[in-house]
C-alpha cells in the first residue's frame, strides 16, 4: 500500500513581529493527488500545501497590529499562515479553504502555536458560511488574482462580506491580472492602497470605505 503523502510532513517557523510563527506542511506538495473542484468541472493542484510567500508576509502584516476582538476571516487560506497571525493578536478568526484537506493542516497549526482559529470548508461560489456570519471586520487573502474566474469571484463577494467600516488585505506578489482587479475594485471601495512588505516581489493591497451599491 502507498503511504499517504499527506502525512509525510515536515516542520518549519517563520519570524512575526517579536515572535516565531511554527506549522507543519506535507515534505512534497507537488507529489499530492489533485482535488476536485467544489463545483465539480474541474481538478486543481494542492497549492495550498506550500507555504509561498505571499501568505507569510501577509502573515507579518497582520502581527503588526492588535487585532483585540475583531471577527477576522481568511479566504484560502491554505497552511493556515495569516490567520495564526491574526488569532495570535487577538482575533477571532475563521480559516477557510475550498480544500478539506489545507483546513485540516490550519487547524494543526493553529494548535501548534496555541491559538484559537475555527476552520470550514468554504468556496466562494457557494459563500453562504461567510455571508451568514458578515460583516467582518478583516478579510485576508494571499495569492488569490492568478486566475480569471478567482478575479471574477472575488470582485463580486468581497464587497458583500463587510461594511463601510471593514478592510481587505490582499496579498499579490504582482500577477499579472491584478491591474484588472484593483481597476475594478476601485469602482467599489472608497481607498485601495498598495504597500510594500519585506519581500520586493510581494505587496499588500488593502481595501477599505465599501461604498454602496
Amino acid at each position: 500500500m502507498t503511504a499517504d503523502p499527506r502525512l509525510d510532513v515536515v516542520g518549519d517557523v517563520i519570524d512575526v513581529l517579536h515572535r516565531q510563527i511554527a506549522f507543519v506542511r506535507p515534505r512534497d506538495g507537488s507529489v499530492l493527488p489533485p482535488e476536485q473542484d467544489p463545483s465539480g468541472d474541474e481538478a486543481y493542484p494542492a497549492h495550498w500545501a506550500e507555504p509561498w510567500p505571499s501568505g507569510i508576509e501577509l502573515a507579518r502584516a497582520v502581527s503588526a497590529r492588535d487585532w483585540s476582538g475583531a471577527a477576522v476571516v481568511e479566504l484560502g487560506c491554505g497552511l493556515g499562515l495569516p490567520a495564526v497571525a491574526a488569532a495570535l493578536r487577538g482575533a477571532q478568526v475563521l480559516a477557510t479553504d475550498r480544500s478539506a484537506d489545507a483546513v485540516a493542516f490550519a487547524a494543526v497549526n493553529a494548535e501548534c502555536n496555541g491559538a484559537v482559529v475555527e476552520t470550514a470548508v468554504c468556496a466562494w461560489s457557494a459563500p453562504g458560511l461567510l455571508l451568514d456570519r458578515a460583516p467582518w471586520r478583516l478579510v485576508l487573502a494571499a495569492d488569490v488574482l492568478y486566475g480569471q474566474r478567482n478575479v471574477a469571484e472575488l470582485l463580486d463577494l468581497l464587497p458583500r462580506l463587510v461594511d463601510g467600516t471593514g478592510e481587505v488585505w490582499l496579498a499579490d506578489p504582482r500577477r499579472p491580472l491584478t491591474a484588472e482587479f484593483l481597476t475594478a475594485a476601485r469602482t467599489r471601495w472608497g481607498r485601495v492602497d498598495t504597500v510594500g512588505t519585506d519581500s520586493p516581489e510581494i505587496v499588500v493591497h488593502r481595501l477599505a470605505e465599501l461604498r454602496g451599491p
